[in-house]
């Protein structure tokens, strides 16, 4: 069996390991990634004070040291490979592409200079590629963040973090020496709903209390209503002590504040005379609880006006959509049943093609939790696939000569681990895990004089 995985993030890696391991069958597995870096979403999402979760690509590497793997960066979907090339040359595909692109607020003034999408800050300060060029003026004084999950908990915690706190990250130089000369002092992270229905983890709203420099602010008033029991279990309730100990904390000293509002949604972004942001106009909400139990924010008509220089927002994740792979228009994912790929508008199965990770649920679950999930569409993988390795298919190395003709420089996994090699050794200058190569270009050519 030969299989194409599109995309190296944690649901790409987790659908190898699966297949990887199948007894019945010799499984072949080329993983495609269009940077020449692989992991995703652990490289370019994962915040750099939070190395311990980035050392699940060590899982990633017995995988990709099998013999049966093999891994072509710097290869785009849709532009140097098409679908159809993949259909004539694997018998199965997996889409793995995760959610690149940000959902927007729909405001008036959301595109005004110094409103920029979260993701474009943290692939900023990740080092993507993407986002090396992004401007990311620091010369305010408050930020806006607008959101209430981990994505927002991480721009504020990075925008609050002291120099010393970073430079021992792998956070991108660019980023670690804009942070050192920052204006922030304080943030506002803004939630529609209540503090029980915020979507962060305790373990990232803990940290928020943990800073160096920076004292978390919540108003008591904020959490009326709200029962804090004596021995929280779910998260809701750790949230929610978390919260409260926040707000009885007497006064702090730290230079720089971190604000958590709930109940208010924006719904315009101001303007300076010189077109950028100069605040945010902010509805008051109350909750109203649906018949199944779930809440939901309501606008009062009640409004006020945050000044802030700068608004993140960070309400989620859409996918781009890629020629020749089905898209589904309202949740902004790859159309999909249970993980077969599917028309979209008639829902019948596109044979021998699936997804897994976010592409395939929306920005839903922490890594690990896709591992299950990806293993669970690699089951159906074997299930339709029983007479497909009977099916001839090229020669197993016509990929690279396709490629090859096409101009396309394609990085093995052994080639990143020379770039790795390089980042390591960068990082140690400044006694941190590494310092990114964030130019594709300046990759490539270190590639080229080894």
């Amino acid at each position: 069996m030969r299989v194409a995985i599109i995309g190296s993030g944690p649901a790409g890696f987790y659908a190898a390991e699966a297949l990887l391991k199948r007894t019945d069958v010799v499984v072949h597995v080329d993983m495609f990634d269009r940077l020449p870096t692989p992991y995703g979403l652990v490289r370019g999402g994962v915040a750099p004070d939070h190395q311990n979760i980035k050392a699940v690509t060590r899982v990633y590497e017995k995988t990709a040291s099998r013999p049966t793997f093999r891994f072509f960066g710097n290869v785009r979907l849709g532009s140097d490979i098409a679908v159809e090339d993949l259909r004539r040359h694997y018998h199965q595909i997996v889409y793995a592409v995760g959610n690149e692109a940000d959902r927007r607020l729909g405001i008036p003034g959301e595109g005004i200079t110094r409103c920029t999408p979260a993701t474009v800050f943290i692939g900023w300060y990740n080092g993507h590629p993407d986002y090396r060029h992004a401007k990311i003026d620091l010369s305010v004084s408050r930020v806006a963040v607008v959101g209430n999950g981990n994505v927002a908990v991480d721009a504020a915690r990075i925008l609050l973090r002291t120099p010393a706190e970073l430079e021992k990250t792998d956070i991108a130089a660019h980023a670690l020496e804009a942070l050192r000369n920052s204006r922030v002092r304080e943030v506002y992270i803004l939630g529609r709903r209540g503090p029980a229905q915020a979507a962060f983890t305790p373990v990232e709203l803990k940290e928020l209390g943990e800073m160096e420099d920076a004292d978390p602010i919540v108003d008591p008033t904020e959490l009326a209503g709200c029962v804090v029991p004596a021995e929280p279990v779910s998260q809701r309730d750790r949230n929610l002590q978390i919260l409260q100990s926040f707000a009885q904390r007497p006064p702090g000293t730290k230079s720089k504040k971190l604000h958590l509002r709930f109940l208010v949604s924006p719904v315009e972004v101001l303007a300076d005379a010189d077109g950028k942001v100069s605040g945010i106009k902010l509805e008051k909400n109350r909750l109203e609880v649906r018949p199944d139990g779930t809440a939901s924010a309501r606008g009062t008509g009640e409004t006020e006006i945050l000044e802030a220089g700068m608004v993140l927002p960070a309400i989620g994740f859409s996918l781009e959509r890629i020629d020749g792979v089905p898209y589904d228009e309202k949740a902004g994912i790859i159309a999909n049943v249970d993980g077969r790929v599917v028309d979209p508008v008639s829902r019948a199965v596109i044979a021998n093609e699936y997804v897994v990770g976010w592409a395939r649920t929306g920005a839903q679950g922490l890594i690990g939790t896709h591992k299950a999930a990806s293993a669970q569409v690699a089951a159906l993988m074997a299930e339709d696939g029983a007479a497909l390795a009977a099916r001839e298919l090229p020669d197993r190395e016509e990929i690279f000569t396709l490629l090859r003709e096409r101009g396309v420089k394609t990085v093995s996994f052994s080639d990143w681990k020379q770039l790795d090699d390089v980042e390591v050794a960068r990082g140690e200058r400044r006694d941190a895990p590494r310092d990114k190569i964030v130019d594709v270009e300046a990759m490539l050519a270190i590639l080229a004089q080894s």
